[in-house]
């Protein structure tokens, strides 16, 4: 009897061992506008006076969201920097065993190295759609080039474009941090959620805005509370054909696309291109975005 009391115990102690080591895989997108504190390019760029140092708040939301992650169980991280020149975040300051996606191009964008074994997405720094009237630094993809951009016939931010890439491997997104107006947007199409708001907006070029270690804590009370409940949160999938709406500020950038015979031109400043997938419609956008005659090396 002592024998099988002594090992029932051990054996229920190998159980629970057992179920804590689950995998569970996040994927962790992390953009720059949507920091605690960004107003202005002097922020977001090499050119600003103050980039140096926001890298250093990028980096540290992005641990806040690590730290969230782990808390929630999560046993591997992929951490994909997501603004510019997606050379941002501190890569000596990230742990030992999380993986970071930097450089461009990418054919998946700010999703590259999602796929189908993740368990949970999460959006850090993420801002609100170009179509947004209210939000800090609104834009989809380029402030400098798209006047819109829509899917499906619905105006998109990065983060439902991003959401859709998600659900196309079965992956939902159980937070984002941001302004209110990106929290919001991306709740609208992703009930459950959380989000971490780290300042509210004011113009496009100013808000009210919560210290780097505030924003750092909601952030990791977010993402923990997001990764717990991912069971309960839908993956934002999308049927397709996907038809994708670009509104373009140059106009002879748009005759020109409209050369290709997979682009039609809608109107003077619009082209539509269709798709059977989503990442398709990604690799798309990147393609336009990046191509020139001269690329190099």
């Amino acid at each position: 009897m002592r024998r099988i009391a002594f090992a029932l115990p051990l054996a229920l102690l190998a159980a629970g061992h057992l179920h804590a080591q689950q995998p569970l895989k996040v994927f962790i997108s992390v953009d720059m506008e949507g920091l605690a504190g960004v107003v202005t390019d002097q922020q977001l760029g090499a050119a600003g006076f103050e980039y140096g140092r926001f890298r250093e708040f990028m980096t540290a939301e992005a641990l806040a969201a690590i730290e969230g992650a782990r808390a929630a169980g999560a046993t591997e991280i992929v951490v994909a920097d997501s603004h510019g020149s997606m050379q941002n975040l501190l890569i000596e300051r990230l742990p030992a065993d999380v993986e970071l996606v930097r450089g461009t191009d990418r054919p998946l964008g700010m999703m590259q190295g999602i796929d189908s074994t993740f368990h949970a997405a999460v959006f850090i720094g993420y801002h609100s759609a170009t179509t947004n009237l209210d939000g800090v630094r609104a834009h989809t993809i380029s402030s400098a080039r798209y006047t819109s951009v829509g899917l499906n016939g619905t105006p998109v931010a990065e983060s439902g474009l991003n959401a859709a890439i998600a659900g196309h491997y079965g992956v939902p997104v159980v937070a984002i941090s941001g302004d209110e107006h990106a929290v919001g947007e991306l709740q609208a199409m992703v009930p459950g959620a959380a989000g971490a708001v780290v300042k509210r907006a004011i113009g496009f070029h100013s808000a009210q805005t919560k210290t780097p270690e505030a924003a750092q804590a909601l952030i990791r009370e977010a993402v923990q509370e997001g990764v717990s409940r991912r069971s309960q949160i839908r993956p934002h999938r999308l049927s397709p054909p996907f038809r994708l709406d670009l509104g373009i500020k140059n106009y002879r950038a748009v005759e020109l696309l409209a050369y290709l015979p997979i682009v039609e031109r809608t109107t003077a400043h619009e082209i539509r291109y269709q798709a059977g997938s989503i990442a398709d419609v990604m690799r798309f956008l990147t393609f336009i975005g990046s191509y020139s005659p001269d690329v190099s090396p």
